[in-house]
């Protein structure tokens, strides 16, 4: 087994440790829970080891889990601190599977990659692993399959229809009205998303989200005015219990759909927060997920009501994970391995310890404190990392790079985690850190 890695990028403030400063000395992020016995005998693969992935798989390490991991990126930043790292396209459910069955895993899992969640699925049923089942993974992976879900169980949401050409989708817009938000069915990272005002809104824009669809399949929905909120639900033995809600705030303009802020806790409050968590539960439910973690997206309408956005059924990225770990104590990673592994999720590992306010604000550019243009120059962390309330941050900035105005989720290209005594002060403080960072740029 490879050394124990540790790094900047996989450290922060203890949850519940004083959050007034930088501490003195900073330690690998890793769950506090009992462990089982026979947890240093178990193998289990990571499908997909980006960045995002990176942390994860260092702190199944950490927890004596022997890691195998697969990226088609022989590059990728997490096969570099795995156990056994194969450059593997993970597309290729055969590939992944014979690469499980050779290191003979006891299960499997991704963290963030939404189009991973289908092949752990299929990879899982193949070899008799824990596994949330295809079906499953489908429902919560294809958001026309989703919404046909809720519409039959009566789980609030936009109108919707499914459009795979021009005429659908003229045809669709009558059904769905303006304005209206084109997606494709099958893709994330708001790849391919677009608001529409207008027919020929739609006219230039489906090509473009039709392109980003597997299965050259859109859904137009209706667009829902209020705050959206991200939901973290944590599902056992089929009940599924809320952990945290908070606000995803979002830009305007192009990148409508990019959260670059996120505040907890949310601001619904009385009945609509009530209705908020019993929604949030009953769209997990309804999708079939049994054993895991299920990330549904919500919006809170202003006259009271919620409507479900959809649902993915992974740990997810924007920082979710630490926020959840930050706000509650709640160990999303620690929870994600155990259900893979077929281990127990007792209540000291799924119920929230405490609850902390806090905020993430994202390094982005207009709007945010980054400049555009090719990347000169980085300043140090050091600033940001010292600054009031700050308990974790890190930058993907490379010299070089360009910085655009945020269209994507891969436009952000950093963040910081403030807190304090509510989530309102909590985002003075991450802003006011965030202006720390120096980054030049040649226009």
């Amino acid at each position: 087994m490879r050394g124990r890695e540790v790094d900047a990028s996989c450290v922060s403030v203890p949850a519940g440790a004083a959050r007034t400063a930088r501490p003195a000395a900073q330690r690998l992020i890793r769950s506090s829970k009992p462990r089982l016995a026979s947890r240093d005998m178990k193998t289990v693969l990571f499908v997909g080891a980006g960045r995002h992935q990176r942390c994860a798989i260092l702190q199944a390490r950490e927890q004596g889990i022997r890691v195998v991991a697969v990226d088609r990126d022989s590059d990728a930043a997490g096969l570099k601190v795995a156990d056994v790292a194969e450059a593997v396209d993970f597309s290729d459910v055969d590939a992944v599977t014979e690469v499980a069955r050779r290191h003979a895993v006891d299960g499997a899992l991704t963290v963030s990659a939404d189009r991973a969640v289908p092949v752990v699925a299929a990879v899982t049923e193949r070899l008799g692993l824990p596994s949330i089942g295809s079906g499953v993974a489908q429902r919560m992976r294809n958001k026309i399959v989703m919404r046909r879900a809720f519409a039959e169980d009566g789980v609030p949401q936009p109108p919707f229809a499914a459009v795979r050409s021009l005429a659908e989708g003229r045809r669709a817009l009558r059904t769905v009205g303006l304005p209206a938000v084109l997606k494709p069915a099958d893709s994330g990272g708001q790849r391919g998303v677009f608001r529409i005002e207008t027919a020929d809104d739609l006219d230039r824009h489906l090509h473009a989200a039709l392109a980003e669809s597997a299965g050259q399949e859109c859904i137009l929905e209706g667009f829902v005015e209020g705050v959206e909120m991200n939901g973290i639900v944590i599902a056992r033995g089929g009940t599924a219990a809320v952990v945290t809600l908070s606000d995803r705030l979002r830009p305007s303009g192009v990148g409508f759909g990019v959260g670059w802020i996120h505040l907890y806790p949310a601001s619904a409050y009385g009945d609509q927060l009530g209705l908020s968590e019993r929604v949030a539960t009953r769209a997990v439910e309804v999708l079939g997920l049994r054993d895991g973690i299920g990330f549904p997206q919500l919006i809170a309408r202003p006259d009271g009501s919620v409507a479900v956005v959809e649902v993915a059924a992974r740990i997810p990225g924007g920082q979710m994970a630490d926020l959840v770990r930050h706000a509650t104590g709640v160990d999303l990673v620690d929870v994600a391995l155990r259900c893979a592994l077929g281990e127990p999720v007792p209540d000291e590992v799924a119920r929230p310890q405490f609850s902390q306010p806090l905020a993430i604000r994202f390094f982005t550019a207009s709007p945010g404190p980054l400049p555009t243009g090719v990347v000169t120059r980085i300043g140090s962390l050091e600033p940001v990392l010292g600054a009031e309330g700050i308990v974790q941050a890190d930058t993907y900035l490379q010299v070089g790079e360009t910085i655009r105005p945020v269209r994507l989720d891969g436009d952000r290209r950093g963040y910081v985690i403030a807190v304090a005594d509510t989530n309102m002060a909590a985002l003075d403080r991450a802003e006011a850190a965030a202006r720390l960072l120096q980054v030049e740029v040649a226009l």
